[in-house]
């Protein structure tokens, strides 16, 4: 899969990573990028095409692929974090946290796979995250919600490997966006994360994790559960 000269459609393209990846997606010759968000007119990156689009509407997930039909890389970016735990947070925050990283990021697979297909393949990028592999007391919503799209995707690239469609998934920690700002822990460059992201993409990887802390999420899964949660306060 190469980046010069694909058509790249990013959903949560007004901020954070997904702008990134718009950007260093123009930069690294893209002929089209289409710039997806629930609230276009926030896009400010010039040289794209804009599309309204919220993955958890079906309506809309629709009406992109039947514009964006030339597309041959899709990235799946759009998420919410409402740092919700899981037993007495509020079930509509649970519920909206998997509709976004789940049912959306499927939504928008499905209705582009024939897309993809048509085109000769090409590929889907999920942003997922380290929290796929661990839990964090505050945000359990968020970590089951993507610990659900890491399976997916998992799944999808079984499905969509016989149509010639290349399913990368990318796992990160921390990194400095607008959805990190009350995080007061380290933060990484989402700018490079992009970068090991496209990267990985182009050297046709399935799974590219973005940095040492996911890296460290992933190893520790082989081990007992109690050598990573050492703050359980079991009596």
């Amino acid at each position: 899969m190469k980046i010069n000269g694909s058509v790249a459609l990013v959903t949560g393209a007004n901020r954070g990573i997904g702008r990134h990846f718009t950007r260093q997606l123009l930069e690294c010759g893209a002929a089209k990028v289409y710039a997806t968000a629930r609230n276009p007119e926030r896009i400010d990156i010039p040289g794209v095409e804009t599309l309204r689009l919220d993955i958890t509407d079906p309506e809309q997930v629709a009406a992109a692929a039947a514009i964006a039909s030339d597309v041959t890389l899709l990235v799946n970016n759009a998420g919410v974090s409402t740092w919700t735990n899981l037993v007495t947070g509020d079930l509509a925050n649970v519920r909206l946290e998997m509709d976004t990283h789940f049912y959306g990021t499927l939504s928008m697979v499905r209705a582009f796979a024939p897309v993809l297909a048509g085109n000769g393949g090409g590929a889907i990028l999920n942003v997922l995250s380290a929290a796929s592999w661990f839990s964090y007391d505050g945000a359990n919503a968020y970590g089951a919600a993507k610990a659900a799209a890491w399976s997916l995707t998992n799944g999808v690239r079984l499905e969509l490997a016989k149509q010639g469609t290349l399913v990368t998934g990318l796992h990160l920690g921390s990194v400095d966006t607008d959805m990190m700002a009350s995080y007061d822990g380290e933060k990484g460059d989402p700018a490079d994360v992009v970068r090991v992201a496209l990267d990985g993409i182009e050297a046709d990887a399935l799974e590219v994790v973005a940095d040492e802390w996911s890296a460290h999420v992933k190893a520790s899964l082989a081990a007992d559960p109690s050598a990573f949660y050492t703050d359980l306060g079991r009596s």
